[in-house]
C-alpha cells in the first residue's frame, strides 16, 4: 500500500502550482498575448481614426502645423472635418478654410464673427484661439472646406504618412484585420465552448 500512497502524493505535488512550473510559464504566455493584442487594436483604432471613419464619414482629416489654436488644437493634433451648409455656421465654429479660393493651402480656426458684405455675401471672420487678434481677410462660402468634425492629439503624423491612393489601401485592410479578429474571437469562444461541454 505503501507505494501507492507515495505515487499519489506525487502526482498531486506534479499538479500544485509553485511558483516554478507550468503556471508561471502560462501567465506568461497569456500576458504576452494580451500585450501583443492590445498593441495591435491600439494601431487598428489610430488607423481607423485617421483613414477609415473620416473616409466612410465622407469627411477629410488634416495634421495641425502650428500652435494658432492652443491649447484645444496644438501642432500634430489630427482635425477631421466634414462638409457643412455655410448657414449653418456660427459663432464658435471651428472651420477648416482654404487662404485663398481654389488653392490647397487651408487653416483650422474658430469662427468669431459673421457679416454681410457690400456685395450682399454673407463672410466670416476667424481667428486662432492663441491668436491676440482676429485674421484679416474674412472667409467666404467657396474657401470654406468644413466644420471640425473630431479631433485627436498626436495622429496627424500618421495622417501625413498615409496619403493618395494609400487611404484607401489602408481602409481594406483595416476592415480585414477587423473581420479577422472578430473571427479569432468567435472561433476561440467556440472553441472554450466545446471543451467546457466534453467529459474530463
Amino acid at each position: 500500500m505503501t507505494p501507492g500512497v507515495s505515487l499519489d502524493h506525487r502526482a498531486d505535488a506534479d499538479v500544485r502550482p509553485d511558483g516554478s512550473g507550468g503556471t508561471v510559464g502560462s501567465v506568461v504566455r497569456l500576458a504576452a498575448r494580451v500585450l501583443v493584442w492590445a498593441v495591435l487594436l491600439a494601431c487598428v483604432a489610430a488607423i481607423a481614426v485617421a483613414v477609415v471613419v473620416p473616409r466612410l464619414g465622407g469627411a477629410t482629416p488634416y495634421t495641425v502645423l502650428t500652435g494658432s489654436m492652443r491649447p484645444h488644437l496644438p501642432p500634430g493634433t489630427l482635425v477631421v472635418v466634414r462638409p457643412v451648409a455655410f448657414e449653418d455656421l456660427h459663432l464658435g465654429s471651428v472651420i477648416t478654410y482654404q487662404l485663398r479660393s481654389g488653392e490647397p493651402e487651408v487653416v483650422t480656426h474658430r469662427v468669431v464673427a459673421v457679416r454681410t458684405s457690400l456685395r450682399g455675401e454673407v463672410e466670416l471672420q476667424t481667428r486662432g484661439d492663441a491668436n491676440g487678434a482676429p485674421d484679416e481677410v474674412w472667409v467666404r462660402p467657396e474657401q470654406v472646406r468644413g466644420e471640425l468634425w473630431y479631433a485627436v492629439p498626436h495622429l496627424g503624423g500618421l495622417n501625413t504618412l498615409v496619403t493618395g491612393h494609400e487611404r484607401q489601401l489602408v481602409t481594406f485592410v483595416v476592415a480585414g484585420g477587423l473581420a479577422g479578429y472578430a473571427l479569432l474571437m468567435f472561433a476561440g469562444a467556440a472553441r472554450d465552448r466545446s471543451r467546457r461541454r466534453s467529459p474530463s
